[in-house]
């Protein structure tokens, strides 16, 4: 296992007029149902925290244990709990009654305040003076599933501490379907746990989800179903200027595609019960957006001249004034 920034390949740059300005390198696995790596890039023994784009791995012990089902939750709820959501209207109301529903409130998350990605409830908050809540993070969904889980589960409200059952199958999980152990933990910025994998590791798990639908397992039903309530409901994932809304869009719900901070992306092509994992060493998110989508055109599900698939592999760069300066476009290695 080695550190993200040792080995990493050149996988994104970004042009300013005729100077080549910045590359972005990384980590990049595509693994096919097997655990076997078809494709890589960089160093698929990268010891990466996957952020947000474990959510679904997060989300696996609220369907496994019966909770999902014992609160009656809806794919598109079960969506929201693997969403890093932007906070619109349509969010906030869902984790609102979903939490109300539990006997609870938003006092109840343990993730901290955020400010709405979605402009119109930022806007509509400024306009009332009200500040933030811990319903307007875009972890509040998947809160709201670990304390329905933890609730299921007769467990304290301490849902994020390391040794609460729900970080204990959690993490089980995760070292399962990524097959190998996690060697340390962070905290993320909803303060939940995030268990550090390898790049391959992800990817592998990814091709877990990937082909869950050709098993009947307890935890491979769980998995097809939160990243199929994924696919169907990806404005839940996200919203409507999300990225990961946007390719689920343009490639019609047949792949799930998932973010997470500082340059994390994940796909699961059932279809081709193919998983992917990425990481951008320093971060950036356009980059990120980039590599994923170039890896989802490479693999042929996600046609390049669709217009919202050119918005993320080949965006442009505007200033201010909304002149085009130049381009981010994936290396050729990625193409």
């Amino acid at each position: 296992m080695t550190h993200p920034h040792v080995h990493a390949e050149d996988l994104v740059a970004a042009w300013r007029g005729e100077l080549l300005e910045c590359v972005h390198r990384g980590h990049a696995v595509i693994c096919d149902d097997t655990g076997q790596i078809m494709q890589a890039w960089g160093d698929p023994t990268a010891l990466i925290y996957p952020r947000s784009s474990a959510k679904m791995l997060q989300a696996l012990p609220l369907v496994e244990s019966g909770a999902a089902d014992a609160f009656g939750l809806t794919d598109q709820l079960l969506a929201l709990a693997c969403a890093s959501h932007h906070a619109a209207k349509t969010h906030v109301d869902l984790v609102s009654k979903w939490l109300s529903n539990l006997g609870m409130s938003q006092d109840d998350l343990i993730c901290g305040p955020l400010e709405p990605q979605n402009r119109k409830m930022r806007d509509h908050l400024i306009r009332e003076g009200q500040a933030p809540c811990r319903i307007h993070s875009n972890c509040s969904g998947k809160h709201a599933g670990f304390l329905t889980a933890a609730q299921h589960l007769n467990a304290s409200k301490d849902y994020v501490a390391l040794d609460h059952p729900l970080q204990v199958a959690i993490r089980a999980a995760i070292e399962d379907l990524a097959q190998e152990d996690s060697p340390t933990v962070g905290i993320d910025g909803c303060s939940a746990p995030n268990y550090a994998v390898t790049v391959h590791g992800l990817a592998r798990a990814m091709s877990a989800f990937a082909s869950a639908h050709t098993r009947f397992d307890t935890r491979s039903v769980a998995a097809a179903r939160l990243a199929q309530a994924m696919r169907s409901h990806p404005v839940m994932v996200a919203g409507e200027t999300g990225a990961c809304t946007d390719l689920m869009r343009a490639m019609d719900g047949k792949v799930t595609v998932k973010g997470g901070a500082d340059g994390v992306y994940v796909a699961i092509i059932p279809e081709k019960r193919l998983g992917v994992a990425l990481k951008i060493a320093d971060g950036s998110l356009a980059a990120s957006e980039c590599a994923v989508a170039a890896i989802l055109v490479r693999l042929g599900v996600l046609d390049p001249d669709h217009p919202l698939a050119k918005a993320r592999r080949t965006p442009p760069i505007l200033n201010g004034a909304g002149l085009v300066t130049g381009q981010i476009c994936p290396m050729p290695t990625l193409q």
